[in-house]
């Protein structure tokens, strides 16, 4: 079974995919309330495991790659997200990482981080989130996928992207939410209720950021994706996130996301 990380909110998630396109349509805006409820209860029904490799492909066409593990579960209130980095194919000094991510509704937000060789994880600062394992590509806090739950969701007319018909949700936070983001806007194929593309504008610079959903299937009644891929407009590259195996109910517990966990390797 196949899942994606981004299905942790969804968060996450080979197929070839033809170019998407934007057409509006003539349907009326559906209810936000009726919008978000696939992707909330997807949160907070996460109890999953999956594997497989976070790629970056720079503009001159140079590949790093890592494998990852990733699991999570939802627990009262909030969603804890392990993540299981190896050092990249290419590199020569990096050290493997375990990231616990844990996201709140209320937008309290924390990431901590520890490396071989740590007695406790250490907690990543706020301007460090749009960092990731391979660069801002993907980055931590694109792990948490936290946008379903702040408190600025309005529903657009529904579209079509590529050949599916998608409902339109744009979610902006408020100050007390922990992000680098101003906006997300979230294309979710109107009759699963799962991202088939997501554009996330970056506080200060405005910057886009966009992330394509490919291969999307249905197994042990769970939707995912078997690949993200994240690029940046205007800018060459992409970072591609691809699971290549797991499972949708890996009956995790809250041990699973101790500290003790988090420092073992």
């Amino acid at each position: 079974m196949r899942l994606n990380c981004a299905a942790l909110a969804t968060i996450l998630l080979l197929a070839v995919v033809p170019v998407a396109t934007n057409a509006a349509t003539n349907a009326a805006t559906p209810a936000v309330a009726t919008v978000l409820k696939a992707p909330r209860d997807r949160a907070q029904t996460a109890d999953f495991r999956a594997s497989g490799r976070l790629v970056r492909v720079d503009a001159d066409g140079t590949r790093s790659s890592s494998g990852i593990t990733v699991k999570a579960h939802w627990f009262s209130g909030v969603l804890r997200v392990m993540v299981d980095v190896a050092p990249p194919s290419n590199a020569k000094s990096e050290a493997r990482a375990h990231v616990l991510l844990e996201m709140r509704p209320n937008g309290q937000n924390v990431i901590q981080i520890a490396h071989p060789g740590d007695k406790a994880p250490a907690t990543i600062p706020f301007d460090r989130w749009s960092d990731g394992p391979l660069g801002p590509g993907f980055s931590y806090e694109d792990f948490l996928e936290p946008q379903f739950f702040w408190p600025g969701q309005t529903a657009a007319a529904e579209t079509k992207f590529g050949a599916r018909i998608c409902d339109v949700l744009i979610s902006t936070p408020e100050a007390e939410d922990k992000t680098h983001y101003a906006q997300v806007k979230t294309w979710l194929d109107h009759s699963i209720g799962f991202p088939v593309y997501v554009e996330k504008t970056l506080k200060g610079t405005g910057s886009v950021k966009e992330f394509t959903y490919f291969g999307l299937r249905h197994d042990g009644g769970v939707w995912s994706a078997s690949q993200i891929e994240s690029k940046t407009r205007g800018h060459g590259g992409s970072t591609l996130l691809i699971i290549d195996h797991g499972t949708a109910k890996a009956n995790l517990s809250l041990g699973d996301f101790s500290p003790q966990q988090l420092t073992r390797f």
